[in-house]
């Protein structure tokens, strides 16, 4: 049984100008049988690019936001416009926490999710809020959070807040999930922005599960961090022989740079119209 990844949008194009990018990302898993969209970038170009890469969104069985910020959920009300409520959403438990950042004069600008509880019981969407350390949602794909977070990988923005009562907080991204994929080669981690520290993702998910984490793909959020925290990232990918690093969106040129010159082949740019196939992993 195969595993395909699809990258259906981020920032940056794969060849094919035929194609959507934008600021955001969203990819589609096939496995085990079942259709799954991680994000849904900003604005729903992906859905348009999901026809040109023959990605069927109508099959989608399972929806997983990684977090409640706009460039990840906000072609989520064309894509339910688009094929309906026939999948299961999952977000972390925080999802619908107002999410704010600040901008050079100082001022809050709202930057979560165009839609709220409402909508999704409006449209009678089934929604899980993952609490749980580590979810199985089939034989080959799971869902992870409560993430701990070392300082010395967590990517904390301190222009981001988050809103509590009357007051507003440094986001410390609790609603973050990324999903587990298991392949014949070992567990490949999908992530959004990797907020909390991708190193730190990895570390709790390898400590939680005892898996052989095989590769990384998604975006990384070391667009903001200095040579030093991106060389201690780097460096412990190299120490838990992490072999596929497909990184996208928010990783920023500086970190791809250094990241590639240290992995050369093991690393590659995870644009807009990246397809991988894998084996399942079927013991």
């Amino acid at each position: 049984m195969e595993v395909i990844i699809t990258t259906l949008i981020e920032n940056k194009l794969e060849g094919n100008l035929n194609l959507w990018a934008e600021h955001g990302l969203s990819i589609h898993i096939e496995i085990d049988g079942i259709n799954v969209l991680f994000d849904t970038g900003q604005t729903g170009k992906f859905l348009e690019n999901s026809k040109i890469l023959n990605v069927d969104l109508k099959k989608t069985d399972y929806v997983f936001m990684s977090h409640g910020h706009y460039d990840h959920t906000g072609g989520f009300e064309k894509f339910v416009e688009d094929i309906g409520a026939k999948f299961r959403l999952f977000v972390g438990k925080d999802f619908f926490n107002e999410k704010y950042k600040m901008v050079d004069d100082g001022k809050l600008v709202f930057i979560g999710n165009s839609f709220n509880k409402d909508y999704l019981e409006q449209k009678k969407i089934s929604v899980k809020y993952v609490s749980e350390d580590i979810l199985e949602i089939s034989e080959n794909l799971m869902v992870f959070t409560n993430f701990i977070g070392k300082d010395k990988y967590v990517n904390v923005n301190e222009t981001m807040f988050v809103k509590n009562g009357e007051d507003y907080e440094i986001d410390r991204f609790p609603d973050e999930i990324s999903l587990g994929v298991k392949t014949e080669k070992g567990l490949i981690v999908i992530v959004g922005c990797a907020h909390i520290g991708v190193a730190n993702i990895l570390e709790t998910i390898s400590e939680r599960t005892g898996l052989k984490i095989y590769g990384l793909i998604g975006g990384t959020h070391l667009i903001a961090a200095d040579e030093n925290k991106i060389h201690n990232t780097a460096n412990y990918l190299e120490e838990k022989g992490i072999e596929l690093i497909g990184v996208s969106h928010c990783t920023g040129e500086k970190a791809e740079n250094i990241l590639m010159e240290k992995f050369t082949d093991k690393f590659f740019k995870n644009n807009t119209g990246t397809k991988i196939v894998f084996a399942a992993d079927l013991t």
